[in-house]
């Protein structure tokens, strides 16, 4: 379907932030795209008019869907980069942005260390840091922000000893990192963040090749010597799994314990909980509720697709709304009633697909760790300045708050 330039006034904008006034709740205009049904269009960066896909059924099936693309050099993905710019690799963020084979043959170097098994062996390591960091914040000034003394530092620590990533260097990862999430920072800025990442992970994979440790970096760096993987290669991937391993988990640790805070005979069974599914369950119900990852999982067609009465022309962009499907009232009755005794698992926070999150077990043991243990030795924890004061990540692409003040 090719649009006429005045049916371009009639689309709905896309992206829109959250209301201020339910900042836990899927922003009224995107809510508005659910409406309209499985898919619509919607004006976009530039002249872009994207398919938005709304409900689980139709994203679960695209997201397995080899007729469409991850490559976001492609002249039809939808993404407020150029595409001039992400074919000279100014957007490279490694295996997320590629298609198979090269997408399967880059994420099976890093899936091993990510195995269910693998990472549940680190739940005594997360225990402790958890542990330390609530030391620290309990002995410390009220109020205190959850996001810096305890939100942002344990998946920080849990991924830099996973890739062997120095910890003391945190400042400096966590601030580019920010820079490049934010969706208020020029193309420019972003550039320059990812930029300093890069050459910081290349710096460090050269290291690895010469002083090799016990870590996921040294083991990609024996591939360098080897000859399977190119030493910018592993650079992009460090870039990948730094900036993931950390920013999406901090943002689930505050805003999910904000929320728990709203919902206090739910945040006493988890507090309470005894039977360790109890907080399973509650922690894929928070993912499933709070979809903190904004703009969608981005692709272009291949190929025509015929999806739900409409056909996807090759070259068009598509977006999966996450946010809509996990909200889809055919899959979660009450979608909008938070209630941890649901069974949330069918929620696409993670995606899905050969794309799915390569971390997402780590992130779902961090979690699982952190909500109950912050609970049972904070039992009197509660915010320390109404939501409505509370600075939300309005302009950010990984939602969440920016600080949480505490106190108990």
């Amino acid at each position: 379907m090719t649009l006429a330039p005045e049916a371009y006034d009639d689309l709905p904008e896309f992206p829109n932030p959250r209301a201020a006034s339910c900042p836990f709740g899927v922003s009224p205009p995107m809510r508005g795209l659910f409406d309209r049904g499985p898919l619509t269009r919607v004006a976009s960066w530039g002249a872009s008019t994207p398919w938005v896909v709304t409900r689980h059924a139709e994203q679960k099936a695209l997201l397995a869907d080899p007729r469409l693309s991850a490559d976001f050099s492609h002249p039809g993905f939808p993404s407020p980069v150029d595409p001039e710019m992400a074919r000279g690799g100014h957007s490279d963020m490694s295996f997320v942005g590629m298609d198979d084979p090269e997408h399967a043959r880059l994420r099976r170097m890093v899936s091993g260390a990510f195995t269910v098994k693998r990472v549940q062996a680190m739940r005594p390591a997360v225990q402790r840091m958890t542990d330390e960091f609530l030391d620290a914040m309990l002995a410390g000034p009220k109020p205190a922000d959850l996001v810096q003394q305890l939100a942002l530092p344990i998946p920080s620590l849990v991924i830099s000893h996973l890739l062997g990533v120095p910890y003391e260097d945190h400042d400096f990862f966590q601030t580019n990192s920010k820079t490049i999430v934010s969706s208020v920072t020029s193309a420019e800025e972003r550039q320059t963040a990812h930029g300093n990442l890069s050459g910081y992970l290349d710096d460090l994979v050269g290291r690895k090749l010469t002083e090799p440790g016990d870590d996921l970096l040294s083991q990609l760096a024996e591939r360098v010597s080897g000859g399977e993987l190119a030493r910018s290669e592993v650079a992009a991937m460090g870039v990948l799994l730094l900036l993931g391993g950390h920013e999406t988990t901090a943002n689930m640790i505050t805003l999910g314990t904000l929320l728990l805070l709203e919902h206090p005979e739910q945040l006493a069974a988890v507090r309470d909980a005894e039977d360790p599914k109890v907080v399973e369950a509650a922690v894929e119900e928070l993912l499933r509720y709070l979809s903190i990852v904004h703009l969608g999982r981005r692709r272009t067609a291949l190929e025509d697709i015929e999806v739900a009465g409409e056909t996807i022309r090759a070259g068009e962009g598509v977006i999966l709304l996450s946010e809509l499907a996990n909200r889809d009232p055919a899959v979660f009755p009450e979608p909008d009633t938070l209630d941890i005794t649901r069974n949330a698992r069918p929620h696409l926070a993670f995606g899905a697909g050969t794309h799915h999150c390569v971390g997402q077990p780590l992130a779902r043991l961090e979690l699982q760790v952190v909500y109950p243990t912050l609970f049972r030795r904070v039992p009197t924890l509660r915010a320390a300045a109404p939501v409505e004061d509370i600075p939300f990540k309005h302009d950010a692409v990984i939602y969440g708050v920016h600080e949480l003040p505490v106190t108990w």
